[in-house]
């Protein structure tokens, strides 16, 4: 069987950027998806479309196709006070490199990235990790079949779930595991 639309998909990759692998699905622990269902990045999706159980896949995605280039304006600067539960801030909270999840004014969810702490405001970064990074994808199909109502209620938000990509970086309790192209449930 082929991999196309709304087919259940397992496979296992290596991310690598740089010559550095930064992201891994295991045969213990692989991606497993509904495809075209909107949980991957549209141009992994394309790179896989026609791929049967047992197949090997090697591509490359430039940002552009990948998580896009870095936004300037998502760098912004936030008062200490924002950090704040009842008059204080945790400790070891604001430390460049830690990633904090925040909500806007309208009650969204994100996660960003301390990049500077000064005195009176911290510097967050909330592009996506990935943002401006040329992706390698190399991996094996492992299984395509059809989707079972169970599959279809845990990938589409009406029952349990998970991360699905496969990152070691998270429980899955946050949104953002580190390789954005999941969306945990």
């Amino acid at each position: 069987m082929e991999i196309s639309s709304n087919k259940f998909v397992s496979l296992t990759y290596d991310l690598t950027v740089d010559g550095e692998i930064v992201d891994q699905a295991t045969a213990e622990r692989p991606l497993e998806f509904i495809y075209d269902a909107g949980f991957l990045l549209p141009s992994f999706e394309e790179n896989i479309k026609g791929l049967k159980a047992g197949d090997d896949f090697d591509f490359k995605l430039d940002a552009k196709n990948g998580y896009g280039r870095i936004i300037e304006e998502a760098v912004i600067d936030l008062p200490k006070s924002t950090f704040m539960v009842d008059g204080k801030i945790e400790d070891g909270m604001l430390v460049s490199g830690n990633r904090i999840p925040v909500m806007d004014n309208q009650w969204n969810q994100m996660v960003g990235l301390v990049t500077d702490v000064k005195d009176e405001y911290v510097v967050m970064d909330f592009n996506h990790p990935m943002a401006g990074k040329n992706l390698h994808f190399k991996g094996k199909i492992m299984e395509v079949r059809e989707a079972t109502d169970v599959n279809k209620a845990n990938f589409m938000g009406l029952g349990g779930g998970g991360c699905g990509c496969g990152c070691d970086e998270s429980d899955c309790s946050d949104s953002d595991c580190g390789c954005g192209e999941n969306k945990c449930s």
